[in-house]
């Protein structure tokens, strides 16, 4: 299938979209910032009317953060391990994971395992340097804190972690690794139901993912109108499902493209 451009999006499709799920990096971030413009168009989602939710490969300590900050009405991390929304009104934050405590310490000891396997055969790459606040994964960088390693570095980081038993996953910066058969479509499909008595297999025509890279293949074969930004075309030989749109631009630019199509629509 071939990606069609952004503006032959239909207006009543864009018109009929109440939710929103969109990756971080590379989606709404433009060359590792988050910027101003990309910022104000989850705003702006938002105050149109639309329910905003960030789906990221991102650790828990993060989205702790972006769902008390940020404009959004929750966040999916680590690939799919877990959801968290903040009450406004109770000033709480509250979390939806797929495991407990005890069964997340006892995939420490194999995770570090991995972790040492990987530093030790695939020179150049490294822990990434956001590891510390993470509860269910291994990520591995490639290119965000490293200099960039070839596409069969890569490989092999995914190879030896699906080797010991994990899914393995590629982002746009990291290689991310865990024990389990979830992804980001999964537990998307346990937020709308929990928070929102919605099941995504009835909405999909009326919810809308943006993304970037191979991890988002899952959210991109699943969703009609699923949108890549511009950068999603330096996967494209590597990915098991494209978007059915694109934007004209890269990054957080391409995000704020789509979400004034969107708006514009609504008007």
């Amino acid at each position: 299938m071939s990606l069609q451009p952004l503006s032959d999006l239909p207006r009543a499709v864009a018109r009929a979209m109440h939710t929103v799920f969109s990756d971080i990096d590379d989606t709404l971030t433009t060359d590792g910032q988050l910027t101003p413009r990309a910022y104000a168009a989850l705003d702006d989602l938002r105050r149109a009317g639309l329910r905003v939710i960030l789906i990221t490969g991102r650790p828990a300590g993060w989205c702790d953060h972006i769902a008390r900050m940020w404009p959004v009405d929750a966040v999916i991390g680590e690939n799919g391990a877990f959801y968290y929304w903040h009450d406004h009104a109770a000033r709480k934050l509250n979390h939806r994971h797929l495991l407990g405590e005890a069964a997340r310490a006892a995939n420490t000891g194999k995770l570090a395992a991995v972790r040492e396997a990987i530093l030790r055969e695939v020179p150049g790459c490294a822990v990434a340097s956001d590891q510390f606040c993470r509860l269910y994964d291994l990520a591995i960088d490639f290119c965000e804190d490293v200099s960039a390693l070839p596409q069969s570095a890569i490989d092999r980081i995914v190879t030896l972690m699906e080797a010991a038993g994990m899914t393995a996953k590629v982002s746009s910066i990291h290689v991310n690794g865990w024990f389990g058969q979830y992804d980001k479509l999964s537990m998307a499909h346990l937020l709308m139901r929990e928070r929102y008595g919605l099941e995504l297999t009835q909405e999909r025509e009326h919810c809308m993912f943006v993304g970037d890279s191979p991890n988002d293949a899952p959210m991109f074969a699943y969703l009609p109108h699923a949108v890549g930004v511009a950068n999603v075309m330096d996967f494209a030989g590597r990915m098991s499902a494209l978007p059915t749109y694109v934007t004209p631009s890269r990054g957080g630019a391409g995000f704020a493209e789509l979400v004034q199509a969107l708006i514009s629509a609504r008007r």
